[in-house]
């Protein structure tokens, strides 16, 4: 018999999703259903679990730039979806189904997103191939966000994609470390062949460019971290010196 795989979880806290059942309203808990985060008030500013995320990052980041906020807040976001279909996929050759309306997020607790999917996780059929599952996993999070971000908090289009594909290439970092660590390069060589594909198609297509042994990403644009108190460059970052 071939060696189990490992719960996803091992990998790090951006892999990990709480799956115990809920014993009554998770609400009580102090979580809301995600797809409540993309949704806009009729004017077009973000609705209150949005506003409360993006507030949440700007105190701990000590930032008085909702946009910033609103840009860095997108991108852990996208970290963690990206991190739960991709290290699924890796290692177990599967992808949960992460439906909106199911899915659970407490938007006061940050890095990582706490997120919670009560009872057992579903997994995607065959049809599109693992590679178009895991896009089939993000993509129906991703694209409500960024549409929301954009619009209430005034960031581009452009910038937001760039910080998916960012996330991305993070959580495929992150994911071939540990495997090649444990020997288990057939997975470290899955994660990096979906990666690629996610990469090579709209709306991440031209956001960068990745490079492998090991993975590193070189993104086209600039998430805004370095307007944050304290901060500076990331290292994937287009930029090479602090504007300013």
């Amino acid at each position: 018999m071939g060696e189990a795989p490992p719960p996803v979880a091992e990998v790090g806290p951006f892999f990990a999703l709480r799956t115990d059942p809920a014993t009554g309203d998770p609400r009580e808990e102090g979580y809301a259903p995600i797809g409540e985060a993309y949704r806009l008030t009729r004017e077009g500013a973000a609705a209150p679990l949005l506003r409360a995320r993006v507030e949440a990052v700007a105190a701990g980041l000590r930032t008085d730039e909702p946009r910033v906020a609103a840009s860095l807040a997108f991108q852990g976001f996208a970290a963690r979806v990206w991190s739960l279909a991709l290290g699924h996929a890796a290692l177990t050759g599967s992808v949960p189904g992460l439906r909106p309306d199911r899915l659970w997020w407490h938007p006061g607790r940050t890095a990582p997103a706490d997120l919670w999917w009560p009872g057992p996780l579903s997994v995607m059929g065959e049809p599109g191939g693992l590679a178009g599952q895991v896009g089939d996993a993000a993509y129906p999070h991703l694209l409500p966000l960024h549409a929301a971000i954009a619009r209430a908090y005034r960031v581009s289009g452009r910038l937001l994609w760039g910080n998916a594909a960012s996330a991305l290439a993070g959580s495929l970092r992150v994911l071939h470390d540990w495997c090649h660590a444990r020997g288990r390069t057939e997975a470290a060589r899955r994660a990096t062949e979906l990666a690629r594909a996610q990469l090579a198609h709209p709306p991440l297509r031209d956001t960068g460019t990745l490079t492998c042994a090991p993975p590193a990403f070189r993104r086209r644009s600039c998430c805004l971290y370095y307007r944050v108190p304290g901060g500076g460059l990331c290292g994937d970052c287009v930029l090479r010196r602090r504007p300013g």
